[in-house]
């Protein structure tokens, strides 16, 4: 029987082909090739962000990637992309060999995918959703609970109740996102029964993430209870409060429907906030935990101190008097 603390049986580091059990969320606007390969250079898996890429763009990204590393590393895609086909053609005609879906139904592609030899992780936010993914044939599962930034469930389910849920309802590898940047918090996801972490808002605060530095300088200054989970009536997304942020609080406050939400939200408010640096008007995407994030740091220090800190959790709580 695997053991997910044993890095040598681990099924995640097995299936994935990496050397922790350590993943970098696909971020809108901040997971490019630099980041990506990056976290695959320093053991983790590295993965580019195609939900706000032009499909020139994520080739461009693709092949760059490949250029700056010969380990792992996948693409992220939102199954709600508006031309998905045209990213899926671009997976498949480029050999990545791992695809993280979320955001919609897993059985539209992970058939295809796994035709090309493509191992296919799809994102979920409960237990009913993570036996769908299991029946569409997934090789493994992202859970992630409440805290998360960016896309979300609209359950409120925290990741410390979803992850032993998950892990009683479905027997696949597992991987704990939301709420994630410690090795301390690591340890606690893999106690739970995840076989590995993917981490989001530590990842956005390095050189290497491509998210505006005054997003990221935001980021560090956040505390909590400036992030809140809003916009459930179209697409869940927790959001650092800002003006954008008020303007969609006021009208969800006096009942406004989908439609007049997404009115307000209009076009380009992630990238105006994330990747142009508009504090005010643009959509901020981050994780509660960003309150406890204090420093931008190199990606690989990201995943040594994860990884260092990890350790150092297991040996303090294993020690006796």
């Amino acid at each position: 029987m695997a053991n997910r603390f044993n890095l040598h049986q681990n099924s995640i580091c097995s299936l994935l082909g990496i050397q922790y059990p350590i993943i970098q969320a696909g971020m809108v606007w901040t997971s490019g090739w630099k980041l990506a390969s990056a976290v695959s250079n320093a053991g983790g898996l590295g993965i580019i962000g195609a939900g706000s890429m032009y499909p020139d763009i994520l080739l461009e990204h693709i092949i760059k990637c490949k250029a700056a590393t010969g380990k792992s590393f996948a693409v992220n895609l939102p199954l709600i992309y508006p031309d998905i086909e045209s990213h899926v053609q671009t997976i498949i005609n480029q050999d990545v060999k791992i695809v993280f879906t979320s955001a919609g139904n897993p059985k539209l592609y992970t058939p295809l995918f796994h035709q090309h030899g493509i191992k296919v992780v799809h994102v979920v936010s409960s237990s009913f959703f993570a036996q769908k993914a299991v029946a569409a044939g997934v090789d493994a599962i992202v859970a992630e609970g409440f805290e998360a930034g960016g896309h979300n469930g609209k359950e409120e389910t925290t990741t410390m109740v979803l992850i032993p849920a998950v892990r009683k309802a479905v027997d696949i590898p597992l991987i704990a996102a939301g709420g994630i940047a410690t090795g301390q918090q690591m340890l606690s996801a893999m106690v739970l029964g995840a076989d590995a972490v993917q981490v989001g808002s530590r990842f956005l605060c390095t050189p290497e993430a491509s998210s505006h530095i005054i997003f990221k300088e935001k980021v560090l200054a956040a505390k909590e209870g400036d992030t809140q989970l809003m916009m459930k009536k179209n697409v869940a997304v927790r959001l650092l409060k800002n003006h954008f942020f008020d303007l969609i609080h006021e009208a969800e406050q006096r009942g406004a429907d989908a439609t007049e939400i997404k009115n307000i939200l209009g076009r380009g408010r992630a990238k105006k906030g994330m990747f142009e640096g508009d504090l005010e008007e643009g959509e901020l995407e981050i994780g509660q935990v960003s309150s406890i994030i204090d420093s931008i740091k190199p990606a690989a220090d990201v995943v040594a101190e994860l990884w260092n800190d990890y350790l150092a959790a297991i040996m303090e709580i294993s020690c006796t008097d």
